[in-house]
Parts: C-alpha cells; structure tokens; sequence
C-alpha cells in the first residue's frame, strides 16, 4: 500500500469525523435554547402567576423611592407613620443608639412619636434616686428635621417639684388613636429644642446625620417622662411614581398600651 493511499484514506476519516463532531455540537446548542424558553430553571425568578410579577403596567417602587431616616432618642421612642408603626428603637435604656431605616414616603406625611426618658413609673426617678433627662431627634434625607415646630405633650411626669426624697408623679390616659393622622392636637404646645450640650448625646449620635434637626422635648427636659410629637409634612403636587397598593394588614396590636 503507498504513502500517497494512506494520506488520503486519513484525510476522508478526518473530515468525516470533524463533521460528525460539528453536527453533535450543533444538536446540542439547538436543545439548550429550547430548553432556556421553556422556563426559568433551578433557582431562577419567573415572571408567572405566583411569581410576583403582577399584571402589564403595574409599577413598583425601588429603593430609589425610598429615604431614610436617623432617630436618636434618650432613651426610647417608637414612630408612627400615617397611621402605620415604622420602626421601633430596639434599645429600651442603654447604651444609646441612633436607629436608622429605609422609609417609602407618602405626602401629606403625618409623623407621631412616643419618645420615653427612663423613669420608674411611680417615683419618676432613676439609679434609685436621681432626675434623669429626656431628648430626641430626627432627620430624614427628604430633609424632614425635628424642631419647635412640632406639637409636644407629656403624659407622665415627675418626681413633681423635683421632690426625689417624697417622690410623686403624675400620669394622664395615653389617648387610643394619638398616632392617627386625624388626631387632633391643635391644643398641644410646640416642642422646645434643646443644645447638643443641654441633651449630652453619646457618640452614636456624632456618627449619624442630623444637620439642621435641632433637639426637642416638652418645656421640661427634666421631669416629662413621656412625650408624644407630631407633625404633617407636605410637599406640593407631589405624586408617588408607582401604582401599587399593599393587601395585607401590618397594623397588628397596639404595643405601647400595656407601659404607660
């Protein structure tokens, strides 16, 4: 057998066989197309029924919606939102903190706080014997800051004239809807605000922005326990950008009602 057969005999072979070897890796591209437009796969979102998708021309907020809101109360506080509980500071006493959450904001903003200093509830006094002091502050990045133009009202006070040695205090019926955005506080007094140096924040508040909020409490920093902010902010023409609308029900129990 000569050279010359065996070269072509090897070429035959050789084109066979990468022809064969395109055809399998053409089988194989088509059947995996096919099988990307059946559906997603393991771990993939879908966009079906039960997928969250919605129906065509739904818009949803994003976090760019969002804004975010820095909170420092001495030593406590839980903040309604038109009506809804928001955020609630995880820290009852000490140390301080500054709490900071995201907010989908909606105007008119309706804004009620219940801010608590810590006192025992019967002597108004903390560490035994001792007058504490209350503070807080707020700024969210829509440029919402705390300040005296907030209604304040205290529901608990003492020890009354500063009595630490016959401690007596006063406590007055928290009203049931105060965080409602109809709630009427016409008749409450603004907040008065406080220096940075009157309150003494801890160093979690220096590391948070709080530019132009200013401090806030009742007309005695000292001796009201608990107090209770509101306002309305507003912002003209404003319209939200998405058209979507919340089903399930997050009102839940009132939390504050058993600690008065």
């Amino acid at each position: 057998m000569s050279k010359t057969f065996l070269f072509v005999r090897a070429g035959r072979f050789g084109a066979i066989f990468l022809i064969f070897a395109m055809l399998v890796a053409l089988s194989y591209s088509v059947l995996n197309g096919q099988e990307n437009k059946s559906g997603p796969g393991k771990g993939e979102k879908g966009k079906g029924k039960g997928k969250g998708g919605g129906p065509s021309g739904l818009i949803k907020p994003t976090m760019a919606d969002t804004i975010q809101a820095n909170i420092y109360a001495d030593n406590w506080f839980m903040m309604y939102i038109n009506g809804k509980l928001t955020a609630v500071d995880p820290i009852d006493f000490i140390p301080h903190n500054v709490v900071s959450v995201d907010i989908l904001p909606e105007y008119p903003m309706h804004i009620a706080i219940m801010a608590k200093d810590n006192a025992d509830p019967k002597t108004g006094l903390e560490y035994g014997n001792h007058i504490g002091d209350g503070g807080f502050i707020l700024k969210f990045s829509d440029g919402t800051v705390s300040n005296m133009k907030w209604k304040a009202k205290s529901f608990f006070t003492g020890p009354l004239n500063h009595d630490v040695n016959n401690p007596k205090v006063k406590h007055e019926p928290i009203p049931d809807n105060w965080f409602e955005p109809n709630y009427d506080d016409s008749k409450w007094e603004n907040a008065m605000e406080y220096t940075q140096e009157r309150v003494n924040p801890k160093e979690p508040f220096f590391k948070a922005d709080f530019k132009n909020a200013r401090f806030i409490w009742t007309n005695d920093l000292d001796l009201d326990n608990t107090v209770i902010f509101r306002t309305k902010i507003e912002k003209a023409d404003w319209k939200p950008r998405w058209n979507t609308k919340p089903n399930l029900d997050v009102s839940g129990a009132i939390p504050w009602k058993g600690s008065k």
